[in-house]
């Protein structure tokens, strides 16, 4: 399994972010793996059981996977993506601030079957995005989240 983990901080209302975070079709402009990622399931506000068909690139080779919102809270968005090779949990938890909302992105990737081989070799490509989450997610936050 790969677990990463980045922390920082957004000058934008927590309500306002947490609703921008959780429709995961915005991963095409804060995740730096994620090529496209349409929702599945219809429109609207997205409510736990919201499902996105996801297309990331990591190191040059394509992947989809199926998105699903698990949990939605005031202070937790968490999203399950799956395919046969891997499952993926984003868990993303807030916390109010002074000046805005402290974000905390938490990913575990579990590779399933052979691909379970891979996971020494692709640590190193899930932390320089999460290195990269680092700037991507606030710069989309900030271009897409009206200050308060």
């Amino acid at each position: 399994m790969v677990h990463v983990r980045r922390s920082f901080t957004v000058p934008r209302p927590l309500p306002a972010v947490i609703d921008y975070l959780a429709d995961f079709a915005n991963a095409v402009d804060w995740d730096p793996g994620t090529r496209e990622c349409d929702r599945t399931d219809g429109s609207g506000t997205p409510t736990v059981g919201a499902t996105w068909h996801n297309v990331s690139e990591v190191r040059g080779r394509s992947t989809e996977l199926e998105y699903r919102l698990d949990h939605r809270a005031e202070d937790r968005l968490t999203f399950v993506g799956t395919n046969k090779t891997a499952t993926t949990t984003d868990d993303i938890t807030f916390r109010p601030t002074p000046g805005g909302t402290e974000i905390t992105y938490d990913a575990d990737i579990r590779f399933h079957g052979l691909a379970r081989l891979a996971d020494p070799f692709l640590h190193g490509e899930f932390e320089r995005l999460g290195d990269e989450i680092t700037h991507t997610m606030p710069e989309a936050i900030e271009s897409a989240v009206p200050p308060s």
